[in-house]
């Protein structure tokens, strides 16, 4: 049963599935933080519940809908107990009441056999942990596989009709900005059609966390978290795909006195990421029509207009200051396009 799945952002129904199939922990790994639930593997019924209850919630009743695995390392089950669960989804899907499924899998867990027997089922978007195409960072990670095996994952499903999201991690032991850098290039040459980027963080019960505790590892810092990111970012613009997010999910079980030890988690992470683009392409354009020392009026369109001015103002108040600006006055204009806005009159893109 093969279908192409829209890469219109679609309305998801997470089924969370805590290290289920998962051969061993990477070092960064405690998925009951991350999902916020207990690792066990839920029953029938509770996945059944678990979907009723999601669509029960959705506004648009016309919008795509997926019913998604996440969590664990999906093909890692039993053929029996994927079947099982791809069955139970696709009853959703038969009804009309979902239009396909999603889930999230390893590399080295994409082959012949496991194709075969997904590809009865209504499977629209497979996600593959990539992490970091660096073997030396793979193997001080405690991946488990190589960059090869992903490249051989990503070569098996294009013979499909699967959307193919691939998610990277920067900060990992071992890891340096050239070498994320390095791997964003290679997952952008892989060509799919979206990708995730997470910070890592050291979250207790780790590996990782024992490692922080002995002084073997430190994590990024926010700030530069949300630089290299940005950097990613473009990579991936350049590349036309989409970024699809960037940051983990705000939750209670990240907070600093609940399971995060340490590292660059944020709440609004990826809006920082957005902001510290638009900060640049802003700085970029002063320099270059030399209005430094004067006074500046942005237009933007009003949804931009919290990426542009920063958390708490910080845009503005380095624009200021890094410009010596006598003034810098923010308006929303409805008319302007997407990604655009204007400076003094003149047109300025991110790009």
């Amino acid at each position: 049963m093969e279908t192409k799945t829209s890469l219109a952002s679609p309305f998801v129904v997470p089924v969370f599935l805590p290290h289920a199939g998962c051969p061993h922990r990477c070092v960064f790994c405690n998925q009951r933080s991350t999902t916020g639930q207990e690792e066990s593997l839920p029953s029938v019924n509770a996945v059944r519940r678990t979907i009723r209850e999601f669509l029960a919630h959705r506004k648009e009743r016309t919008r795509r809908t997926e019913i998604s695995f996440y969590g664990g390392n999906f093909l890692g089950l039993s053929p029996e107990l994927i079947s099982l669960l791809l069955a139970t989804a696709t009853a959703f899907v038969q009804s009309g009441e979902a239009d396909g499924i999603r889930f999230s899998t390893r590399p080295d867990t994409i082959d012949a056999p496991r194709m075969k027997l997904i590809a009865r089922f209504p499977v629209t978007t497979v996600e593959l942990g990539v992490q970091s195409m660096n073997d030396a960072v793979l193997r001080q990670s405690q991946r488990g596989h190589t960059a090869q095996a992903v490249r051989e994952a990503v070569a098996l499903l294009r013979r499909r009709p699967y959307a193919l999201g691939l998610q990277m991690m920067v900060g990992l032991p071992g890891d340096a900005p050239a070498t994320a850098l390095a791997t964003a290039r290679q997952i952008a040459d892989l060509g799919p059609d979206f990708v995730r980027i997470y910070p890592t963080l050291v979250l207790r019960g780790s590996l990782l966390a024992s490692q922080h505790a002995r002084g073997e590892y430190e994590p990024l810092t926010l700030e530069a978290a949300v630089a290299l990111v940005a950097d990613i970012y473009q990579i991936f613009h350049r590349h036309d795909i989409a970024v699809a997010r960037m940051g983990l999910q705000a939750g209670p079980e990240l907070a600093p006195d609940a399971d995060l030890v340490a590292g660059p988690f944020h709440p609004a992470f990826g809006e920082m990421v957005q902001s510290a683009l638009w900060l640049d392409a802003i700085s970029r354009h002063l320099e270059k029509e030399g209005l430094q020392g004067g006074e500046v009026v942005l237009e933007a369109p009003a949804r931009l207009l919290s990426q542009i001015k920063g958390q708490k103002d910080f845009n503005l108040l380095d624009l200021l200051q890094r410009h010596q600006l006598r003034s810098l006055e923010v308006q929303a204009n409805p008319a302007l396009a997407e990604d655009t806005l204007r400076i003094n009159g003149q047109t300025c893109s991110r790009w």
